[in-house]
């Protein structure tokens, strides 16, 4: 019975969590008198979200095709490129240092030059998705394969193992958590690619769309567009949370 109530209040605990956020939100804004284009309550904000719905749903889906788009091409790229860095120590330290001096650019300034190759339109964001996104994949799945313990090698390799035995049994099974780690949080850096591209290099997507409301002082609506990406980031997080779950369980205590 006391564990029942325990894993009722933890699956309520997030709902909770941001309904007292939402209400404090609404109190600070009704009592401290602020005004609505400086900090819309979150009543005004779902009331925009009401009026302008078509809008949101039609450049949210816009949003949500490229990011799934870059994400899925940084997915196979990283995994790809992560188990290659991870099979040898010399391609290792030949493509890390590399990988670190591109991710260290900033992508905003990339996407004139995508611009410039590609034009306005989808291909830009879903580009500037999967720069984003590419690199933590990498490092996540290399460092996993090079976490293998090598007295667990050892014992392989006397029992006869190749080194392609022992990524495929080994080395990419103990991987599989640092990947869906990876995909967490590559999946929300895949979305601000692609807003911070929409604002820059399209017309459409939520990105234009608060740009738009931006210029049009429609405050209300900039806060109904973050809420919106709010949202579906939130929901691709869980989905590969699920799929880690069912995937990878077995690398986590109970209790979590």
């Amino acid at each position: 019975m006391e564990l029942m109530q325990k894993q009722t209040l933890e699956r309520l605990a997030p709902w909770f969590v941001t309904i007292s956020m939402f209400l404090l939100w609404e109190i600070i804004c009704r009592l401290g008198g602020i005004p609505e284009y400086f900090l819309p309550a979150p009543t005004v904000i779902f009331d925009a979200m009401l009026t302008f719905h078509e809008a949101l749903i039609e450049d949210s889906l816009y949003t949500l095709l490229s990011t799934s788009l870059g994400f899925g091409i940084a997915v196979v790229f990283g995994l790809l490129l992560g188990l290659l860095i991870g099979w040898s120590k010399t391609i290792y330290r030949g493509l890390y240092p590399v990988m670190v001096g591109f991710n260290s650019v900033p992508k905003v300034a990339v996407v004139p030059i995508l611009v410039l190759w590609f034009g306005i339109g989808i291909v830009p964001a879903v580009l500037t998705a999967f720069l984003i996104s590419f690199f933590p994949i990498v490092v996540n799945v290399a460092t996993g394969l090079a976490t293998t313990e090598p007295e667990l090698e050892d014992v392989l390799r006397s029992l006869g193992a190749s080194k392609l035995d022992i990524m495929l049994k080994v080395g990419i099974p103990g991987a599989m958590p640092f990947f869906f780690g990876s995909l967490k949080v590559a999946i929300t850096l895949a979305f601000v690619g692609a807003v911070v591209s929409e604002t820059v290099a399209s017309n459409h997507g939520v990105g234009h769309l608060m740009l738009s409301a931006q210029a049009n002082f429609e405050v209300p609506l900039v806060f109904a567009g973050l809420l919106v990406l709010a949202f579906e980031g939130i929901v691709m997080y869980a989905i590969f949370a699920a799929i880690e779950q069912r995937t990878a369980k077995w690398a986590y205590r109970s209790h979590q």
